[in-house]
Formats: C-alpha cells, sequence, structure tokens
C-alpha cells in the first residue's frame, strides 16, 4: 500500500486529479444508478397515483353525471300525471286502455329524453299490475317478475331512496348482468305508492364509463357495499365477492390516502379507490405493480446509461472544467445577482467563446423577455377592456323572445294598452342600450333604463316584487358606466325571493363626499356572506337580460376606476340583501372615452 502511494505520489498533477476524478465518479456512479432504480420506482408509484386519481376523478364525474340524468328522469315520472294515471286506473274497454298506453308511451318517449347518452331501458310497474317498458331488452323480465323480485321489494321498503342493484340474471343465457335505479313512485301530496321505476343499463354498457382508462395491469372494478364486483374491465370478476378489496377501499376512503400496496389476486397491487355517494358503490382502480414497473422502468437500460455518462465524464469533465469553470462560474454570478424582473441589468461578455456566447444570448434573452412581458401586459389589458365592451352590447335573446311571447299573449288577451306600453318599454330600453354606443349614461338615462327594465319583468312575472328609486337630484347629471346597476336589481328578481314570494328593492344613489354612491337594498332570502355565494351564477341565463353578470361588475369598475372602488355586499339569511357600489364623481365634461 505504501508502494503504491509512493507510485502515486510520484506522478504529475494531471495524473492525480484524474485519479480523484476517475474513483470519484465511478463511485457517485454506482450509487446514482442505484438511487436512482430506487426513486424511479417511488417516484412512478406517487405520479401514477395522481394520474390515477385524477383518472377516477373524471369517471366519478361521469357516473355523477349518468346518476343527475336519472335523478332528474326519476323526478319527471313522478311528476307525470300520464304516468300515474296509468299505473293507478283500472282496467276498462280496449279502446280507453289503447288511449291510455299510447299517452303513457308519447309521455315516457318525451322523458327518456334525458337518458338518450346513454344506452339504458326505463321501466315502470304500477299498483294495478300494469307495466311498460320503453326497451325491454337492457333487463329483461315480465310483469310476475317484476312484482316478485328482490329489488322490488326492497324499493318499497325505501320508497323514498333511488338505490342502485346488480342484478346478474345467471339463469338466463339471453339475459345479461345489470345495473338497475330503482325508486318507488309516489304521490308528493299524500305519500301513497302507486308504483315502482326502474332504469337498467347492461354491465356492459356501465363499463363504458371507464373501460378507456384501463390496460394491461391497470384494471378497475365497481364494488356494491356486500362486497360484490358489480362491474369490471376484468370480466372474470363481475359478481365475485371480495370482501378484502372492499375493506382496502374503505379504508382508503376512511383515512384519506392516495394509494394503499395491497396484495390482491395473487399480486402485489397499487390501489386507489373513490366512493361513489349517490350509487353507494365504490370505484376501485388496481394496478399490478410489477406487470406495470417491468414496461415502464427499463432497468438494463439505465445501468448501461449510467457506465455510458460515467465514462463521458472521465473523458471530458477534467479538460472541459479546467478551461471553462472560471468564466462559467462568473456568469453564474451575475445572473444570480440579476433581480427578478430586473431586465435592464446585463451580464458582462467575457472569457472563452462558449461563454461568451451565452452571455450574449442571455443578454438578448433579456430584451426578447422585456419587451413580450410589456407586450402581454398590454395585450391581456386590451382583451379585458374588448371582453367588457362586448359584453355591454349584449343583449340575451331568451330575453327577446320571452318578452314578446310576454306581449303577444297580452294582445290575444285583449289587454292592448298594457301591451302597448310593453312593447314602449322595450323599444327604449333597446335604444338605449343597443343603439346608444356611449359605453357610459348619465344617472338619469340609467335610472330610465332601470324602470324600463323593472316595468317589463313586473309585467311578466307579476308586482310582488316592488322597486322603489331614491335618486338625489343633483347626481342625475354625473356618469356611470352602462348597465352597471342594472345586473343586481334582475339578481334580487330571480334569486332574493326564493322563499319569500313578496317583497321590495330600493335603489338608492347619490353622492357621499367624493363619490358616487350607488345601493340596492332587498328584503328577501338573503345568503350567506361568503366569497363564493357573494356573487351568484345562474344555473340558466335564459331569463338574463344582457351578457353582463353581477360577477363582471366590480371586476369592471376596478379595471376602469382602480382598486379604491368596486362592489361590496352584505347579506342576513332571512333577512335581505345590501349592495353598495362606489364610483368616482364623473361629470359629463370630464368624462373619459373608456
Amino acid at each position: 500500500m505504501k508502494s503504491f502511494f509512493e507510485r502515486i505520489d510520484s506522478y504529475g498533477l494531471f495524473v492525480k486529479i484524474f485519479l480523484v476524478m476517475f474513483f470519484s465518479i465511478i463511485a457517485i456512479t454506482i450509487t446514482i444508478t442505484i438511487s436512482t432504480l430506487k426513486m424511479s420506482e417511488n417516484l412512478f408509484t406517487e405520479t401514477f397515483s395522481i394520474t390515477n386519481s385524477k383518472i377516477l376523478a373524471q369517471i366519478q364525474e361521469s357516473v355523477e353525471e349518468f346518476n343527475y340524468s336519472v335523478v332528474n328522469t326519476v323526478n319527471n315520472i313522478e311528476q307525470s300525471g300520464k304516468v300515474k294515471t296509468y299505473l293507478t286506473e283500472s282496467d276498462t274497454n280496449s279502446l280507453e286502455m289503447s288511449k291510455s298506453f299510447y299517452n303513457m308511451s308519447t309521455q315516457m318517449n318525451l322523458i327518456g329524453a334525458h337518458l338518450d347518452n346513454y344506452n339504458t331501458g326505463i321501466t315502470v310497474l304500477g299498483i294495478n299490475g300494469r307495466d311498460f317498458s320503453t326497451n325491454r331488452i337492457y333487463w329483461p323480465n315480465t310483469e310476475n317478475e317484476l312484482a316478485n323480485h328482490e329489488i322490488t321489494l326492497n324499493s318499497l321498503d325505501n320508497p323514498k331512496r333511488l338505490s342502485y342493484h346488480y342484478d346478474d340474471l345467471h339463469t338466463d343465457e339471453l339475459k345479461k348482468p345489470a345495473i338497475i335505479a330503482s325508486r318507488a313512485l309516489s304521490d308528493r301530496k299524500s305519500g301513497e305508492v302507486y308504483g315502482v321505476l326502474y332504469i337498467a343499463m347492461q354491465e356492459l354498457d356501465f363499463r363504458q364509463f371507464y373501460t378507456s382508462y384501463t390496460s394491461g395491469g391497470n384494471n378497475v372494478a365497481i364494488i356494491n357495499g356486500a362486497g360484490t364486483i358489480v362491474s369490471s374491465n376484468n370480466t372474470e370478476l363481475i359478481g365475485r365477492e371480495e370482501q378484502e378489496l372492499l375493506k382496502h377501499a374503505k379504508d382508503i376512503e376512511k383515512l384519506k390516502l392516495n394509494y394503499k400496496n395491497v396484495e390482491f389476486l395473487d399480486k402485489e397491487q397499487i390501489v386507489l379507490a373513490e366512493y361513489l355517494p349517490p350509487l353507494d358503490l365504490y370505484l376501485v382502480n388496481f394496478i399490478d405493480k410489477k406487470l406495470v414497473m417491468a414496461n415502464i422502468i427499463d432497468k438494463k437500460s439505465i445501468v448501461l446509461i449510467s457506465i455510458l455518462i460515467a465514462g463521458i465524464a472521465l473523458l471530458f469533465v477534467y479538460f472541459i472544467s479546467r478551461r471553462l469553470t472560471s468564466s462559467l462560474t462568473s456568469l453564474v454570478n451575475q445572473i444570480n445577482s440579476i433581480a427578478k424582473s430586473d431586465f435592464d441589468h446585463y451580464v458582462t461578455v467575457s472569457g472563452s467563446y462558449e461563454t461568451k456566447q451565452v452571455a450574449t444570448a442571455f443578454n438578448f434573452m433579456l430584451d426578447e423577455l422585456h419587451e413580450y412581458v410589456e407586450e402581454l401586459i398590454l395585450t391581456q389589458k386590451n382583451q379585458r377592456n374588448a371582453e367588457l365592451a362586448a359584453l355591454q352590447q349584449q343583449i340575451n335573446p331568451h330575453f327577446l323572445y320571452n318578452t314578446l311571447a310576454s306581449i303577444k299573449i297580452m294582445v290575444k288577451q285583449g289587454n292592448k294598452e298594457k301591451a302597448s306600453e310593453m312593447i314602449n318599454k322595450l323599444i327604449s330600453l333597446l335604444q338605449n342600450t343597443i343603439g346608444n354606443i356611449s359605453e357610459t349614461n348619465t344617472v338619469e338615462q340609467e335610472l330610465s333604463n332601470m324602470k324600463d327594465y323593472t316595468f317589463i319583468n313586473q309585467a311578466r312575472y307579476g308586482e310582488q316584487i316592488r322597486v322603489n328609486y331614491y335618486i338625489t337630484p343633483d347626481v342625475l347629471s354625473y356618469e356611470l358606466p352602462k348597465l352597471i346597476i342594472q345586473p343586481f336589481i334582475e339578481n334580487a328578481f330571480f334569486h332574493a325571493f326564493n322563499k319569500k314570494t313578496t317583497g321590495f328593492i330600493h335603489v338608492m344613489i347619490g353622492q357621499e363626499e367624493n363619490n358616487l354612491i350607488c345601493e340596492i337594498i332587498d328584503n328577501g332570502d338573503g345568503m350567506e356572506t361568503n366569497l363564493d355565494k357573494q356573487m351568484p351564477s345562474y344555473k340558466s341565463k335564459r331569463q338574463l337580460f344582457s351578457g353582463i353578470g353581477v360577477k363582471n361588475v366590480s371586476e369592471r369598475i376596478k379595471l376602469l376606476y382602480g382598486e379604491r372602488y368596486g362592489v361590496e355586499i352584505s347579506s342576513e339569511l332571512g333577512e335581505g340583501t345590501k349592495v353598495k357600489l362606489r364610483l368616482p364623481i364623473i361629470k359629463s365634461v370630464q368624462n373619459p372615452k373608456l
């Protein structure tokens, strides 16, 4: 050993450095290779679980959309008088029965449109012994089989609950496993049950919710509360009872785990699960860890690449580092010293050719980035202004359709004077919104628009909601953005009085110091004052007048006038809501082009 070091000591500095680097690189390469293999496996597991969690969320969303369609269908059928008549009336002559069947068929085809996107069959069974099915191929059962079926008995025991059941139908080769949504049909007033509704989807069709996300070693199963696998891309598992897998799914849900490593089907599996509350089912994704790892992580290639990198490093690292270290270090230090968004600070171009090129490119990049950021800021500002300008000019066609339809009805009823007045109000409203190209209005003109809009709404929906205006005369000539108050009146009309049937809306505009204050106050239902509910959105926009919603208003004000101005909302459940708009004082001669 001593002679070895003595020989090393006799060599020059280059050999000493090379030998040190040689053993260092070999040791580091071995360590990194082993660590990389282990980290790759762990990283893959984490990444795969995150990716598959998102996939499960997409599957869950698709299943819940289907459930939403089922719920709508159930509600529509239960509310249908024709369906109730068909399921409760006594058999009469053949003509009456044919007429009743025709009405039932027409009604069911209309209601069944909610499920047109899914391969389903709707079946109903009445207390009078009658049944009806839109398509028996999905769940072929006779009237007697339905009456004594376990699903029917379960639905009658829980008449208020929409339940999902698995029917393997193994007794008949022509029948295929199906997933059945069922619920008892009852009179909403008396609560008396008059029938049972079944919505059937064959397991093969239900599988389409997730089959596109599966692959070799990556499987999905749907498990009910009894531990029975009701659907899976691995068809051998369908109908099997897997209590252990159900337990793992419940543990993942209960403990909020991202995934769980378990033994299943005699293999090490990565299991992910999501609970589907509306269906009372568990969505389980189990991945064959060994198979998937073998397909994705090539250990042999990693080792060969590590050896290749080590060899290249041994050949070049010393020469390159000796030549470039000093200049590159200087360049890196200069780059690190540049503050964030400080695009005017350039690095010094010096050192080797490569270093000079990098420094020159970096300085050029700073110039390009500076120009790009400025252009991006300007573009975004112009785009937002254009969007707001476009929204101001939008008039919802459904508002016009419904208003004109109301006028038509008034004319038919002989109420020509009110119809004429309503037409005049509509013309005035359209002239002052579409016909007026200015982006601002005086308070006086905006007040006229609000009164016209209120008159149209009260003509259409009645005068149970009164609107009162309190405007100080000195602000009538002040200007404000067009249609800035109308969305809040509209919101109060359609959202503030869902529980209460009568009430008032006060609109108050006045000057407070150097601000124009607009307040819209109602004594409606009120709401919880959190950020998400302060600016409610519409599920249906058919009743809206324009494209400007209440969510746009605060952002629009801040964009036009700055952060000092905007919208404040206060509300109390059962008491009402108060909306306060703070705007700058802008007289006609002072108003800039917005």
